[in-house]
């Protein structure tokens, strides 16, 4: 299995390693990067884009340039079963591993900077965590049922169809790649539908949740300081922290253990139990979280530096929304019809705006534990980093990584229940 996906990888990458190609991938990156920075940096009464700044270029990036990105066949793929050769893009290939990368940097980062102080959090906040994951996704799951039952009196499309681009969307509402996997499984026939769905929820999935991550702590006139004075830190994380010069280091910034995770990390996610799998992002997630717990072997540091943390958090982040986004804008123009985005809008809103309420007025979780589990919840990449910018300490990453793994065994089941009630 193993072997067969590296051949796989290797077939990709000899498609796609062209001058021409490579030329235009670094371009198109460093470009977006620079322009979605500068638009991040914006503010209106205190709210910014800030990293998804990227996004948002990205995104008008692919809608500007999208035939030719959806044009430029790149690397041809044989399927051996039914002896066809299917082309891909320059959209399916070069900028999924863009994505792929920014994904693995930004998880692992996070779950080495969450590990020290995740364990002890979790245990405190154990049924708090697992409760608020399953009524966020439960509640998008609810809206998406109402969608289902209240469009397919207004469309021209199948049943089966409409109910498959439906569950797409609300994957994209919710950012989560693993539910729309799960959805794509589950719809074989009705594939395309949840692809298209999930490229017009994805972007507010995105910007509704950055947004609201914002303007709740300035609509409740929050004390920051305080507010970080009341999450939750494990004593242990000073006791990992002790004494490191005593620690031998592999290497003066810590990349190798870093390395390390990230590739356990990735073959962990590459198993499969029926459909589901803890992907790329759950077991880099899993992985570093441990490799941060301990933070080393006997005298071995597993730990990397936190400027390094720091930076590939931010390079994850901005590769991560640069696949993205360019993708996501190119389907965007082919397929985009304004009742579709205001379905994914409905998505988003519901299952974050019940999941903050229960949080605070049930759960009593502090602001930024609220907010770090609102993140988590939604499965929210982006949110996450423009959370920690906003709550001034990286504290809410065990918030978002003590909810997430619930949120993503959540999703999975509920996009296939929806296909299987809505057929």
């Amino acid at each position: 299995m193993i072997k067969k996906d590296c051949v796989k990888i290797m077939e990709l990458f000899n498609g796609i390693l062209t001058i021409k190609s490579v030329s235009f991938l670094m371009l198109s990156v460093l470009s977006i990067a620079a322009l979605g920075y500068i638009l991040g940096r914006i503010k209106i009464k205190g709210i910014s884009l800030g990293t998804a700044g990227v996004f948002i270029i990205a995104l008008i990036y692919g809608c500007i340039f999208h035939e030719e990105l959806t044009s430029q066949l790149v690397v041809n793929q044989k399927d051996e079963l039914n002896n066809v050769v299917s082309s891909m893009t320059f959209v399916d290939s070069a900028l999924k591993i863009v994505d792929n990368i920014g994904l693995i940097l930004f998880v692992t980062a996070v779950g080495f900077i969450a590990g020290p102080n995740f364990f002890g959090n979790f245990r405190k906040n154990f049924k708090s965590y697992v409760l608020l994951a399953i009524i966020i996704i439960v509640s998008g799951g609810l809206a998406c049922a109402g969608c289902i039952l209240v469009g397919r009196n207004f469309t021209d499309l199948e049943s089966g169809e409409f109910s498959a681009l439906m569950t797409g969307l609300l994957s994209g509402a919710l950012t989560s790649t693993p539910g729309f996997s799960a959805a794509k499984d589950a719809a074989v026939e009705y594939e395309k539908a949840v692809s298209v769905g999930y490229g017009i929820a994805y972007i507010f999935g995105v910007l509704g949740v950055v947004l609201f991550v914002q303007i709740i702590p300035k609509l409740m006139k929050a004390d920051m300081k305080k507010e970080r004075e009341l999450l939750v830190n494990a004593d242990t994380k000073g006791d990992k922290k002790a004494a490191p010069d005593k620690l031998i280091h592999m290497d003066e910034f810590g990349i190798m253990p870093f390395a390390l995770a990230a590739v356990i990390g990735i073959f962990l996610g590459s198993f499969k139990f029926g459909n589901f799998s803890l992907s790329i992002t759950g077991g880099c997630l899993l992985a570093s979280l441990i490799f941060g717990h301990f933070g080393r072997v006997g005298k071995i540091s597993i730990m990397p530096k936190d400027s390094t943390l720091k930076v590939f958090r931010e390079l994850g982040l901005m590769f991560f929304l640069i696949g993205a986004g360019v993708s996501g804008g190119a389907k965007f123009a082919d397929y985009f019809q304004p009742v579709y985005f205001l379905y994914g809008i409905i998505m988003t809103l519901v299952p974050m705006i019940i999941g903050f309420l229960f949080a605070k007025y049930v759960l009593k979780l502090s602001l930024l534990n609220n907010l770090g589990s609102i993140t988590g919840g939604m499965t929210s990449t982006p949110a996450l980093g423009t959370l920690i910018s906003t709550a001034g300490t990286e504290d809410v990453a065990s918030a978002y990584a003590a909810t997430y793994p619930v949120a993503l065994i959540m999703v999975v089941l509920t996009s296939q229940v929806l296909l299987m009630v809505f057929k």
